[in-house]
């Protein structure tokens, strides 16, 4: 079934409603108008795969960058991971993503304490990714970011994939893929290997990645779907980031420390779920468990040998689990209600030893840390009349937090203790389609943030975890208005205000090591837009644009910009279809200046770059192939790609690539 261009510039299911969440997604179907996105109290996009730019699938902000608000940091440095920033949550991330909900499937990958990795999904799975921001995402938990949720789709026939990729820096991946359909079951295994030597000296990454999924049809109302990942990277070379100075002499080198103290890090993820989906008429349910895995090794650039440094290599294992049920039925014609109950537990051992020049010496800390999550939660959308409609809910979280210290000795004392956090969240919308085409909305909400144990595992002084780090509250205005002529034009504008009191922030990062405080209170206030234009049959365009006010209120940094988090961003696709077969995009990024301190003394400076893809698909017989080639800063500009905030060393640009080439061939066969 083709899919209704919309205001992402890539394609909507457009029916992106409360009334069909099931387990915490946003789900979409394609068979519904397009007035129920525009009937959604909130800011959605739903990115369809098929229409960006194509790529090596190894970054996530490649797709995610385009939508107004989304800053997508991509270091260039696999041991550290993209950073996700969505209207200023998630900017204190050191690595990976805080903040933000990612789901696959309706499978969570976020933690229970709230950290994720965007590295841990296989993209070339993904068919279309959906993106909820504002108010409302304060009902989906620990996080006021938003919600990503990656949706792959189930095999439709039986067919074998094969697809080989390279690029600059000795980069090279390859993916394999065979789907296998027989009436009610339907199984996929994928496997991609990844290797290559990174843009600067220090930088080699090697990755492989393994799915399998297996769905079965109980019947015309039932189904069960099983899914097992398996994430291993052995290595992942860390060159450091650089100072200011040393980035405008030459962004391409790499720190001293990191090739003396040999900073590495490896990941080995694995993680398991089953899931059970009824829908039925008038109503709907959800139950899904999952368990997982988590091994990372990190060697830091210090030795870090004192007795209450906690180390500089950093040996943590993780098991993590989870169980959701929801269910979801019309009450009368007008209201839908929804229940939820989740629980997930979490529990890290984590080492902490002496890097003596790139081994692993001495050990410095040996602890347990545990994380226990529930949480429960309703929603309602009543709809007065075809013109009026408001989106209600309500969550109730508990978490408990402890720690049971094994290295205790003279000038290491114990650390053990434990920590009890429960709170409310709110939110409330309301929907007017004042126009055949057009809508507008207002919603509130009110949250809270919880820290997580990467956040909580360091103070400046003393060892143990930082038990004076509080939860950030947070309360969230937003008015938007949509516009949606039959998928010739389409429009998005949203303006928010965010209030917060306790926010978490950096506090110090130096080498690696990140502690973390309190802010007192901050400000964010900001628009974004997007517009999208099919001009003619073979052409199309999308712009968006997006700006943010990010301030402390009061004390020390009283008016100061948040660091990591950029003022403005422009975004611009245009495609064009020469052919049926052919396409050409052209793709162009802006983004302000970032500031990388709270003092807000060092800022990465504002930049453009621009990116070309050629794509070219032909079919013989049975077998479809597909051949592409992308030119990244095509103008050959230095930026930086990403800030460490509050980097105490200095050390806060993480570099952006100059110009580089890259090119992909796949081979499709139908069974």
């Amino acid at each position: 079934m083709k899919y209704l261009r919309t205001i992402t510039g890539l394609a909507l299911a457009p029916a992106l409603c409360f009334s069909q969440e099931i387990n915490e997604i946003i789900e979409v179907n394609a068979q519904q108008s397009g007035s129920e996105w525009r009937m959604t109290p909130g800011s959605v996009d739903l990115i369809d795969i098929n229409q960006q730019l194509p790529s090596l699938n190894i970054d996530a902000g490649d797709t995610l960058r385009a939508i107004p608000g989304i800053q997508a940091d991509t270091r260039y440095n696999y041991a550290q991971d993209t950073r996700l920033v969505v209207r200023g949550f998630g900017a204190r991330a050191a690595f990976g993503v805080r903040g933000l909900q990612l789901n696959v499937d309706g499978v969570p990958l976020s933690m229970p304490d709230g950290q994720a990795q965007t590295s841990s999904i296989i993209l070339d799975e993904a068919e279309t990714v959906e993106v909820f921001r504002g108010p409302l995402a304060v009902l989906y938990g620990n996080t006021g970011g938003g919600v990503f949720e990656w949706n792959t789709r189930a095999p439709q026939r039986t067919t074998s994939e094969i697809a080989v990729a390279a690029g600059a820096n000795d980069l090279t991946r390859a993916k394999g893929q065979f789907d296998w359909v027989n009436d009610a079951h339907k199984l996929r295994f994928i496997a991609t290997d990844l290797y290559t030597a990174g843009p600067r000296p220090h930088n080699t990454a090697k990755r492989q990645q393994q799915g399998l999924r297996y769905y079965f049809d109980i019947n015309d109302q039932q189904q069960l779907i099983l899914r097992y990942d398996n994430n291993n990277a052995p290595l992942l070379e860390d060159p450091s980031a650089l100072t200011p100075s040393a980035w405008r002499q030459n962004p391409d080198q790499t720190v001293s420390r990191a090739i003396d103290f040999n900073t590495r890090k490896s990941i080995h993820h694995r993680q398991g779920s089953l899931t059970w989906k009824l829908d039925a008429d008038g109503y709907r349910a959800r139950i899904a468990a999952w368990q997982g895995d988590r091994d990372v090794v990190q060697f830091l650039p210090f030795a870090g040998d004192a007795i209450g440094s906690s180390g500089a290599v950093i040996d943590l294992s993780r098991q993590f689990e989870g169980s959701s049920a929801y269910v979801e039925w019309q009450a009368t014609a007008q209201t839908d209600i929804g229940f939820g109950l989740r629980y997930e537990r979490q529990q890290d051992h984590r080492f902490g030893f002496v890097n003596d020049e790139g081994e692993k010496g001495d050990l410095r800390r040996s602890e347990f840390n545990y994380v226990r999550k529930q949480a429960v939660y309703t929603r309602l959308t009543h709809r007065f009349n075809e013109q009026w409609r408001i989106t209600a809910g309500a969550r109730h979280s508990r978490f408990d937090f402890s720690v049971d210290d094994q290295f205790i000795m003279p000038g290491d004392p114990d650390d053990s203790g434990q920590n009890e956090l429960s709170d409310n969240s709110g939110a409330v919308g309301l929907t007017w389609a004042f126009a055949p085409r057009w809508s507008t909305y207002i919603s509130l909400g009110s949250g809270f943030e919880t820290p997580t144990l990467t956040e909580l595992a360091y103070r400046n002084n003393g060892s143990g975890l930082n038990t004076e780090l509080s939860p950030s509250q947070y309360r969230q205005t937003e008015w938007g208005l949509k516009f949606n002529s039959a998928g010739r034009f389409s429009s998005q504008l949203a303006m928010f205000d965010i209030q917060s009191e306790d926010d978490i922030v950096i506090d110090q990062s130096n080498d690696g090591r990140t502690t973390y405080r309190n802010a007192g209170e901050t400000e964010r206030q900001g628009i974004e837009w997007q517009l999208n234009v099919q001009l003619t049959e073979q052409l199309d365009s999308f712009v968006s644009y997006s700006y943010i006010d990010a301030n402390y209120q009061g004390g020390l940094y009283n008016g100061n910009q948040l660091p990591g988090v950029a003022d403005s961003q422009w975004f611009t696709r245009l495609t064009w279809h020469p052919t049926q077969a052919t396409q050409v995009q052209l793709l162009g990024q802006y983004r302000g200046e970032t500031y990388a301190d709270d003092s807000n003394t060092v800022k990465a400076p504002s930049y453009v770059k621009w990116d070309l893809a050629i794509t070219q698909q032909w079919q013989i017989a049975e077998n479809e192939f597909e051949a592409w080639l992308r030119v990244d800063n095509l103008l050959d500009r230095n930026y930086v790609g990403a800030v460490v905030v509050n980097q105490g060393s200095g050390r806060s640009f993480e570099p952006g690539i100059g110009r580089s080439a890259s090119i992909g061939i796949s081979w499709h066969h139908l069974f």
